[in-house]
């Protein structure tokens, strides 16, 4: 098998337009709704939005969009969907969307980046999670120090962290056996 076969066996399928915009709009979507259950779950339990930001919803349809449809649609519907979600529910916070925008495309950009590459799924998921919090880091220091912005603090991305523990669990355990069932499909057919 020649070098150029060997890598065209580990590329994944190219998608249509179409397919790409459905993986899109089903990302935006998904990372609008998902965290007006979360809040819905948070306010009838009295925990308010503290369950949002503990399971992190919106990251999860992103990265999934990334890795399975590729950096493009994992890049758009992670910026796209913190702006639509404040247009159409006021949340998440105004002073927090730019971050999230900025944070949803890493995940998605760097999620799509990943989409060939040859390495367990859980491992995918866990750098994209290192990246897209690094360059969430990044983009409140520079609010921050560059232009002196007090609406966030620097400390807040640990805090996120802390925070968001059972969402990195979930998004480490659920998007890879999301993944293996989207791509052995076969397998699962009764």
């Amino acid at each position: 098998m020649s070098n150029i076969s060997a890598v065209k066996a580990l590329e994944k399928p190219h998608l249509s337009v179409k397919a790409k915009t459905l993986y899109a709009a089903a990302a935006i979507a998904g990372a609008v709704v998902l965290p007006q259950i979360f809040h819905a779950l948070g306010a009838v339990s009295g925990l308010g939005t503290s369950v949002g930001e503990a399971f992190l919803p919106m990251h999860l349809p992103v990265i999934l969009a990334g890795l399975l449809a590729g950096p493009l649609v994992g890049a758009v519907s992670g910026f796209a969907a913190p702006l639509i979600s404040f247009a159409l529910s006021g949340m998440p916070l105004v002073t927090m969307v730019p971050f999230m925008a900025v944070e949803l495309c890493a995940y998605g950009l760097l999620a799509g980046l990943l989409r060939s590459a040859k390495m367990p799924p859980a491992a995918k998921v866990l750098l994209v999670q290192l990246g897209g919090r690094l360059v969430k880091a990044a983009a409140i220091a520079a609010a921050f120090y560059v232009f002196g912005s007090e609406s966030v603090q620097v400390s807040s991305v640990l805090t996120s962290v802390y925070t968001g523990v059972f969402g990195i669990v979930l998004q480490l355990v659920l998007i890879p056996l999301i993944i293996y069932r989207a791509e052995n499909p076969k397998r699962h057919e009764s």
